[in-house]
């Protein structure tokens, strides 16, 4: 039976809050319930059946996920807009994950709420007329251990992680270097069905590519030269997991048709085998690529790049996400030993960086701040950021510019200043590699790829 109005339910112990929201849905003609704890909250919510609930997480007596959790276990398929002063990564993935429509951090815009309703109750429609309602999730450990953000870009991110998380659905992160892509995975891992199984990480930028093939498959004894053993890869580490491939826009295309074939059939062959091993893996993959880019010019495979591009997170840089600088200082400041705060004229100049290197940037210079700070007091003075380039550098690069023999082609180019910055690292270095490695600021591993592929 179709009712003239859609009934609300309220469930929110703050009488003053609970009241005023009462009155805002009664003027938009709706008729509301209303709930001062937990309990009669889901009394109410079973025996209405209301459309749509406005759901407090802190409650009196049971907390809001847990009653979300026992309305899905009671088939109520009313939409729930999940309401709290408490806004953290754990959260937000949970409701989501739970079933709730959306996540609204206090204090709530009276519009802005009154839109997420309509929004919510058109959407439940919907499920209803498809016969295709959703449902909860399992429970997960609280807390999402690096990831800090209560900005809009950040919910929405703990949001995608708990519609996905459960799923088998490949996920591609990506975002500029240091923004917390290896966090995001580690976040699917937690609230998945896998997260009982291997989370294994491969960085593919790290490993070079004749390295990176074994390191990926695994190899049988005598394969090649000092394959004095067989060795298990990281697809067979990861059996009933996760396997995280970071930066995987370095992959050489030889390997990523190889990377192609066992996403497609999930089957891999060990090098110096031909024998076909079935694996049962969830891939994430990261890039701070911009891989569409990458295939338009021929340096990433097409059919590879749709293979990944299933669930995107895209992870904001954090000059895009100011208002979470604050809550990041404080999270680094408190892994001091010793008792640390900073002065507000300090945080004002770190308010004003720009931050090139996103969070890890961030954490680098909070750190050398603590170290420094005198009397465990955080001052402008000792808040130092990584040297850019002066206006002296600007002119030598308008120069470079002019200098730059374009017409030979970007990768011939790209080619020359590659080798010149090898050659100028190992000269400086005395031919130690591992010192020209930590002079170019690169893995040693990296160092040896160019080396062999600039033929140094």
């Amino acid at each position: 039976m179709t009712r003239a109005k859609p009934v609300l339910l309220i469930v929110e112990d703050e009488r003053t809050a609970l009241r005023a929201l009462k009155l805002i849905l009664e003027d938009e003609g709706y008729s509301v319930l209303e709930a001062a704890c937990g309990e009669d909250g889901l009394r109410l919510a079973l025996s209405e059946q209301p459309e749509l609930i406005l759901l407090d997480i802190r409650l009196p007596d049971i907390d809001g996920l847990t009653v979300l959790q026992r309305l899905r276990a009671g088939h109520s398929d009313a939409a729930v807009i999940i309401m709290t002063a408490e806004t953290s990564s754990a959260n937000a993935i949970r409701a989501t994950q739970y079933g709730a429509f959306d996540y609204l951090s206090k204090p709530i815009h009276d519009e802005h709420l009154l839109l997420l309703i309509r929004r919510a109750l058109e959407y439940r429609q919907l499920e209803i007329e498809v016969r295709s309602l959703r449902t909860g999730g399992t429970s997960a450990e609280a807390g999402v251990p690096g990831m800090v953000g209560h900005t809009p870009a950040m919910q929405e991110v703990y949001k995608t992680i708990g519609r996905v998380a459960d799923s088998a659905a490949t996920v591609l992160v990506t975002g500029e270097s240091g923004t917390g892509k290896e966090l995001v995975a580690n976040a699917l891992h937690q609230f998945s069905g896998r997260r009982g199984r291997p989370l294994v990480k491969v960085n593919c930028a790290a490993i070079p590519g004749e390295l990176l093939e074994a390191e990926l498959f695994g190899h049988e004894k005598g394969a090649f030269t000092n394959a004095v053993s067989r060795r298990i890869g990281r697809f067979e580490q990861a059996e009933g997991g996760i396997l995280f491939l970071d930066e995987v826009g370095d992959m050489p295309l030889a390997l990523q048709a190889k990377l192609l074939r066992a996403v497609q059939e999930r089957t891999i062959e060990r090098l110096g085998s031909n024998a076909p091993i079935p694996v049962d893996f969830r891939l994430v993959a990261a890039t701070a690529r911009d891989l569409s880019t990458a295939v338009a010019e021929g340096r990433f495979r097409e059919d590879l790049y749709y293979r990944l591009n299933v669930v995107v997170i895209a992870l904001p840089p954090l000059r895009d996400r100011r208002e979470d600088i604050p809550l990041l200082v404080q999270r680094f400041l408190a892994r001091s030993e010793r008792p640390v705060t900073i002065r507000q004229d300090a945080l004002d100049k770190i308010l004003n960086h720009d931050w090139p290197g996103n969070v890890r940037e961030l954490e680098n210079v909070i750190t050398r701040a603590v170290v420094l700070a005198p009397g465990g007091i955080v001052t402008p003075e000792v808040i130092e950021f990584p040297t850019l380039p002066s206006a002296t550098a600007g002119a030598r690069c308008s120069f470079w510019e002019s200098q730059v023999p374009y017409r030979d082609g970007y990768w011939a180019v790209l080619r020359r200043v590659e080798s010149a910055l090898v050659k100028a690292a190992l000269r400086e270095a005395g031919g130690n590699k591992t010192e020209a490695a930590r002079i170019l600021g690169v893995q040693r591993r990296l160092l040896y790829q160019k080396m062999a592929e600039l033929g140094i």
